[in-house]
């Protein structure tokens, strides 16, 4: 009675907490997903799921059944891969280009996967800062660039990763920590430390700033771990995703607050090629790479194709 599909829904549920959101992260609608909890718990007699206002847990009996997903996926990915190697030769390279410079966390232990799984493959990040990652792409330069860029071209295709809440980032005691929100002109002429890319890269300036006509000074560093310390010596203030800052907020090395009433929100795609957007072990590196981000990083909501 059990399908892989089921299995998968399951294991969505596990990870996301909820009915829609793990309905975006296997491709259904929520009606879909909720019909085939309806026949699972139907057939076992048991329930696999239960309601705590609007998040979903599992039952013990729906535990069991993750556990099952967690193998059996697993062994469908390896095997998949396996069928990959016997069709059509794999050897190749990956190079990433990063837009996103507080990924780096996330991705190397993403990466070190990815060389398990490929060791025939060689795998490289294109190292320093670009202007314009898409280009390196329709250069040949780089053969994956993980950023915010989805804008329609001929030759490029934008997979979607995930969604994520971009974050005020102060020093303890910052005057502005008294606000439980952040709005555009409570950054009136504070200085902004960011990464050294361009203004329009920037969201907070893109999106909030800028169309509020505030004025700020900007102050840049190439680290995360560099414009943390900044911000803690209170030589200004950052915005950053808040998977990437979680760990430093938890030990009160810096606080952070919500830009908006309803949040300030990014997405991250992986782009390609759109001639090797199918090889195997591309595709590989994207279900790897969902998986990775989805069971490791907090705050993060499925994004699909078509946002």
């Amino acid at each position: 009675m059990i399908e892989l599909r089921h299995l998968r829904t399951l294991h969505a549920l596990q990870e996301t907490g909820s009915l829609s959101l793990a309905a975006e992260r296997v491709h259904l609608t929520q009606s879909a997903l909720s019909h085939q909890i309806k026949v699972l718990q139907e057939y076992y007699k048991l329930p696999l799921i239960r309601r705590q206002g609007h998040a979903i847990q599992l039952t013990e009996p729906g535990k069991r059944l993750v556990q099952l997903a967690e193998k059996v996926i697993k062994e469908v990915q390896a095997a998949e891969r396996d069928m990959a190697r016997f069709s059509q030769p794999t050897g190749g390279s990956l190079r990433i280009a990063l837009e996103c410079h507080t990924c780096f966390d996330w991705l190397m232990p993403i990466m070190d996967t990815f060389r398990e799984h490929w060791p025939e493959v060689e795998l490289d990040l294109v190292s320093g800062f670009h202007a314009d990652p898409i280009r390196l792409l329709k250069q040949g330069e780089a053969d994956i660039v993980i950023g915010s860029e989805n804008k329609p071209q001929r030759s490029i295709v934008h997979h979607p990763l995930f969604r994520f809440e971009i974050l005020a980032v102060l020093a303890p005691g910052h005057e502005l920590g008294k606000k439980r929100v952040l709005h555009a002109a409570d950054f009136a002429n504070q200085t902004l430390i960011t990464y050294p890319v361009p203004e329009e890269r920037i969201d907070l300036i893109s999106k909030v700033l800028t169309p509020a006509g505030i004025v700020w000074q900007r102050r840049t560093a190439e680290l995360t771990i560099a414009i943390l310390q900044l911000v803690a010596s209170r030589r200004g203030i950052a915005a950053l995703p808040n998977w990437g800052i979680k760990s430093y907020v938890d030990h009160d090395y810096v606080i952070a607050r919500r830009i908006g009433t309803h949040g300030l929100w990014s997405d991250l795609f992986v782009s390609t090629r759109k001639e090797t957007a199918a090889l195997p072990y591309l595709q590989d590196f994207l279900i790897t790479s969902r998986d990775q981000c989805f069971t490791t990083l907090d705050g993060i909501v499925p994004l699909r194709a078509d946002e």
